[in-house]
């Protein structure tokens, strides 16, 4: 069993409650209130200013020019990528991108962004690949799992889907977990289960965030 596999491991249970949180299935199925993915959308966009800054924070602790050149791409990719996705997306719903940007994040969005944020200021890289990796390889893993099921017939979930499930997307979380078990083949136990608490807090906040969205809720969801 590689590294990676003991991450996924310690929050499997996490990981599979994903993929059948009633938002998740509401995207796969069609049935999703558009309310409720208006709202995610807003959230997520507020989470990806943050999301792109910790990729910013990483370039510098990367080490060599390969690895830098990479969390700037990952950077990049962010702000002009899904970034851009979410800005066509709301223009559907008639929300200008001032408007996504004046909107006033959830304790959760704020939450799950502070954890990212204090994992990246304070810790090194085999930290911050740790804390992003949950969301990288989730959301691929999650798209995966709903396209093998049947693409719904609502445009923006297929797009949702086919975005998170392509391979352009799913390569970032492939070298991510490369890069994860080459940091972590020097490491000893003691830093090796500190990785695996930061990967587990991480994926929590991943269902957190699915739950906000469902729930369209602005106050803290508690700690499951």
């Amino acid at each position: 069993m590689g590294f990676c596999d003991a991450l996924r491991e310690v929050s499997r249970e996490i990981w599979e409650a994903e993929k059948t949180h009633p938002f998740v299935s509401g995207m796969g199925d069609g049935s999703l209130p558009a309310e409720k993915f208006r709202f995610y959308l807003e959230q997520d966009y507020l989470f990806l200013i943050e999301y792109a800054k910790v990729f910013a924070l990483a370039v510098p602790k990367a080490g060599g020019l390969e690895d830098m050149a990479y969390f700037a791409q990952l950077c990049s990719d962010t702000l002009n990528g899904e970034m851009e996705l979410h800005r066509s997306y709301c223009a559907e719903f008639g929300i200008a991108p001032a408007e996504l940007e004046a909107a006033r994040p959830s304790r959760t969005t704020v939450g799950y962004t502070g954890h990212l944020l204090r994992v990246a200021e304070a810790g090194p890289i085999a930290e911050i690949v740790a804390a992003v990796l949950p969301c990288q390889w989730g959301y691929a893993e999650i798209a995966r799992h709903l396209q093998a099921r049947g693409l719904p017939d609502e445009p923006r979930y297929r797009k949702w889907i086919g975005m998170y499930a392509s391979r352009e997307f799913e390569a970032y979380g492939a070298w991510l977990r490369e890069r994860m078990e080459r940091l972590a083949g020097g490491l000893d136990q003691q830093r090796k289960q500190g990785l695996k608490d930061i990967f587990h807090a991480s994926s929590r906040w991943e269902h957190r965030f699915w739950e906000m969205a469902w729930r369209m809720e602005m106050g803290e969801i508690a700690a499951g």
